[in-house]
């Protein structure tokens, strides 16, 4: 089913009208005190942890990029997301760490944590998270290479399913310069602990 919606209010109230639904569906009461105002609020929810799929890049650098003064390494390590599996659309989160060797030019250091929240606010699996992450980058910033460390614990799997409580995963993903030279990948991992 396909909507053409034209403002954000008209987003939030056909998505509460479902949510409502939702709530009706599982054996609760939608009127009940508690849960009158819940639809709208999950769907302001919903619209705010999804507010990547209305961003791009060359806004959210805005401009900020510079000429590098030299090619070494640049790392921006524990940058926390929050994001949501695309399969159970339960929460997955943790951090990223982001490695990169300038081309000409350098990127303000906060862009980069906006542009991994860019990618986390919307539906993901974590592999691709860390790939379209790094991709972007390597491509945005005209960078020699990139490397990307993504750390995360999904609910999907904490809450329900195998219910693994201290379960981790780890992907990391290279473009560039760190593809074939162990000696960067190794320096990078040295830099993030």
């Amino acid at each position: 089913m396909e909507y053409k919606i034209d403002s954000l209010d008209e987003t939030i109230s056909k998505i509460a009208e479902h949510y409502k639904e939702i709530i009706r569906l599982i054996g609760e009461d939608p009127d009940r005190e508690g849960l009158v105002e819940t639809p709208e609020r999950a769907a302001k929810a919903l619209m705010y942890v999804t507010r990547g799929y209305r961003q791009n890049v060359s806004e959210v650098i805005h401009g900020a990029m510079f000429q590098a003064p030299s090619h070494d390494m640049i790392v921006v390590r524990d940058i926390e997301f929050y994001s949501l599996c695309e399969h159970h659309i339960l929460p997955f989160f943790g951090s990223v760490s982001v490695g990169y060797i300038p081309g000409d030019r350098i990127v303000g250091l906060s862009k980069i944590a906006r542009i991994v929240d860019m990618f986390a606010r919307r539906l993901q699996v974590q592999e691709r998270f860390a790939s379209e992450l790094c991709h972007t980058l390597y491509d945005e910033l005209g960078a020699e290479g990139v490397i990307v460390h993504c750390r995360a614990h999904h609910l999907c799997m904490q809450m329900r399913g195998v219910q693994k409580q201290s379960s981790t995963t780890i992907t990391t993903s290279t473009c560039g310069v760190f593809v074939l030279n162990q000696e960067l990948r190794n320096q990078f991992v040295a830099s993030i602990g």
